[in-house]
């Protein structure tokens, strides 16, 4: 067993090894963020954490195996210092790191993100010395100790919806020798006590652009967040924030995904079988095919976002080779199955969710299959557009 100063001393040598790791690969180029991961003592902000088994169980479902500093110092260590998301909660229940067990299964809800991500996300928001910023979702507190590295603490507000979550980033935080302005507060809300910030970021998804960020941000300043929705598409955005309280910017390339707000999580949907109770028994061909949106690929990952914001009330689910739509806002529901090589899609409901998927992928198409960087996403009034030069706008639709 490793004593707790040889522990330190392989802490320092992992860190600056991932700090130099991650400058070779060119995943992160700025000094100030470099030194940062150099000198965060990641492993003190994750005493216990979840990593995935090389075989699923007999039910298909994941394995997840903990790790902590009792059960294996060495690989608990070098795990904390790679650039891995680390799973610290499953479901909203706090694990007991003292006595874990395996899990099958299961919801992550909290984790400590890897830290190329967490750095370039502070990169991505042009955060600099002399910012005031609030971070929605302290989780392990890793995050915010590496902003407070840049920032100084006092420039620091982070809040977190799981009281037990806060707690323990609040003991790793002051632990290491920072003290960030800490709340429990939704971050759907943010936090006017601290309020206005130069920079907000959000290290949780919501469905659309909170309303009371735009009013917390100070003219000017810039708010990074990733919008998400029930068909888990996702798309990061810097917005700007103008004297008036409207804001717009560009969707950022790359495929990112985070948890979504507790709020803005996706509803139960029921029995998919009973949504199909009242599909016409004649169907027509599809136009595209459903695994557009739904493959391994990058341009797929795009356009499940895309195609997300055609149908917001939308989730997807496939029951055999049969891809089913239902929408537990309007209560229309969508069946695609495959035919002689192509699909047959049978619609019933007040929307017709497959002829708005088809809508969106057909003026894709047309424009030349845009990037998303060439997308702009416009927040005023109350209204939430995405534009492109060649696509009809899509309306962001939240809860």
């Amino acid at each position: 067993m490793k004593t707790p100063a040889d522990l330190e001393t392989g802490a320092t040598r992992l860190r600056e090894a991932l700090a130099k790791a991650l400058a070779e690969g060119m995943a992160v180029t700025e000094s100030v963020w470099l030194e940062a991961v150099a000198t965060v003592p990641r492993h003190r902000f994750v005493p216990g954490f979840y990593l995935p088994a090389d075989e699923r169980d007999r039910d298909g479902l994941t394995v997840w195996e903990p790790l902590t500093a009792h059960l294996d110092p060495g690989r608990w260590l070098a795990a904390a210092y790679s650039d891995t998301t680390l799973i610290t909660q499953f479901d909203g229940e706090e694990p007991d790191w003292k006595n874990p067990g395996r899990r099958h299964g299961g919801v992550p809800t909290s984790s400590s993100t890897l830290p190329s991500l967490v750095v370039r996300m502070w990169a991505d928001a042009d955060l600099r010395p002399g910012h005031e910023l609030l971070e929605i979702g302290t989780g392990t507190g890793y995050s915010t100790a590496l902003a407070c590295e840049c920032l100084g603490s006092t420039a620091v507000t982070s809040i977190e919806v799981d009281p037990h979550r806060l707690d323990r980033a609040a003991a790793a935080l002051h632990g290491a020798g920072y003290a960030p302005t800490l709340a429990v507060a939704d971050g759907l809300y943010g936090y006017w006590p601290e309020a206005r910030f130069d920079r907000i970021v959000a290290a949780c998804s919501f469905r659309t652009v909170p309303s009371a960020l735009l009013a917390q941000t100070r003219p000017g300043g810039k708010i990074l967040l990733t919008l998400s929705g029930w068909l888990y598409g996702y798309a990061r955005v810097l917005l700007t924030v103008a004297e008036d309280g409207s804001a717009e910017g560009n969707l950022l390339s790359g495929t990112v995904s985070f948890m979504s707000a507790r709020t803005h999580a996706a509803p139960a949907f029921g029995n998919p079988d009973h949504w199909a109770a009242d599909l016409p028994q004649q169907g027509r061909a599809a136009r595209h095919s459903p695994e557009r949106f739904s493959a391994a690929t990058e341009e797929a990952f795009h356009l499940r976002f895309l195609v997300q914001s055609a149908v917001p009330g939308t989730q997807m689910t496939t029951v055999g080779e049969v891809v089913r739509l239902v929408d537990v806002v309007t209560g229309s529901a969508a069946t695609l199955t495959p035919y002689e090589g192509a699909w047959e899609v049978r619609q019933c409901g007040p929307l017709k969710l497959w002829d708005r998927v088809e809508a969106v992928l057909s003026a894709y198409d047309a424009a030349g299959r845009p990037q998303p960087e060439t997308f702009s996403l416009h927040v005023n009034d109350g209204r939430q557009y995405l534009r492109h030069p060649y696509m009809p706008a899509l309306p962001l639709a939240g809860p």
